[in-house]
């Protein structure tokens, strides 16, 4: 398919204010090689906007397969309510119902999805590897990220203090996603730098994964822990378990909308 001059139909989903253009690609009509067209797509005053495009494809071995791209158009690393606003909807193409077992950039993920079709539990990888850098912290959720606590974070410069991060002479071109967290005792309030979007998004799955493993660390947490999380765009929760360094059993838990569809 030529992105640029046939119709292309899309499903725009959110999922806690992170927002994602879906394309059921099974018949493989649209052209994955186009990171041009998919960064006009992205793009939020001269296109549908989103922070990400997903394509929908078949694989023998799962239910499907997830296919994800940063809003600059280029090929992502796993992204954690895309995940889950995929698995809503695969359900509402009646791929799946309650259970699914599907395939991503990081590897097999296995999810849950409520009747209605709008919650959304899907297990992240496991996490064996946890490094710090200064005070932060450092881990890959299936996607890398820097975890700093912080305080005041309502009032944070998180797009310049989290673009200085992000390009610093540490992670070179690479990169790194950037997450401020400051503890409020029954919740994590979290703001991310995103790399790939280069921007503050209201929400990032692999993010407030990677704060709530960072934060168990940090305040020696161990066992079952079930952590709620405030971000811009809503409530998440993850659910893991943290014995001696190793993190398994990880689920990010949240909300998964259709917002509308659409032809272009």
């Amino acid at each position: 398919m030529n992105t640029e001059t046939q119709p292309l139909h899309f499903y725009k989903y959110q999922g806690a204010g992170n927002d994602f253009i879906l394309v059921d690609n099974r018949s493989l009509f649209f052209n994955s090689d186009d990171y041009e067209a998919v960064s006009k797509l992205c793009d939020r005053r001269f296109g549908i906007g989103a922070d990400g495009l997903m394509l929908l494809q078949s694989h023998p071995e799962f239910d499907f397969e997830m296919v994800y791209y940063n809003a600059d158009g280029m090929p992502g690393s796993m992204c954690g309510n895309g995940g889950r606003c995929i698995v809503a909807f695969a359900k509402q193409l009646r791929l799946i119902d309650r259970e699914t077992n599907f395939l991503a950039v990081d590897g097999p993920h296995y999810a849950k999805i409520s009747p209605e079709g709008n919650w959304v539990e899907l297990q992240m990888i496991n996490v064996n590897q946890i490094n710090r850098d200064g005070e932060a912290w450092v881990l890959d959720t299936g996607s890398p990220h820097y975890v700093l606590q912080t305080q005041g974070l309502d009032t944070l410069d998180v797009y310049s203090e989290g673009k200085a991060i992000r390009n610093n002479e540490t992670y070179g071109a690479k990169g790194i996603n950037v997450n401020f967290v400051e503890d409020f005792g029954d919740h994590l309030f979290v703001r991310t730098f995103e790399r790939g979007v280069e921007d503050e998004t209201y929400a990032c799955g692999t993010g407030v994964t990677a704060v709530a493993l960072a934060h168990a660390a940090a305040t020696g947490k161990h066992g079952h822990i079930s952590t709620p999380v405030k971000v811009l765009g809503g409530n998440l929760r993850i659910d893991f378990d943290h014995h001696h360094g190793q993190f398994t059993g990880i689920f990010l838990c949240g909300p998964a909308e259709l917002v509308f569809t659409g032809t272009r």
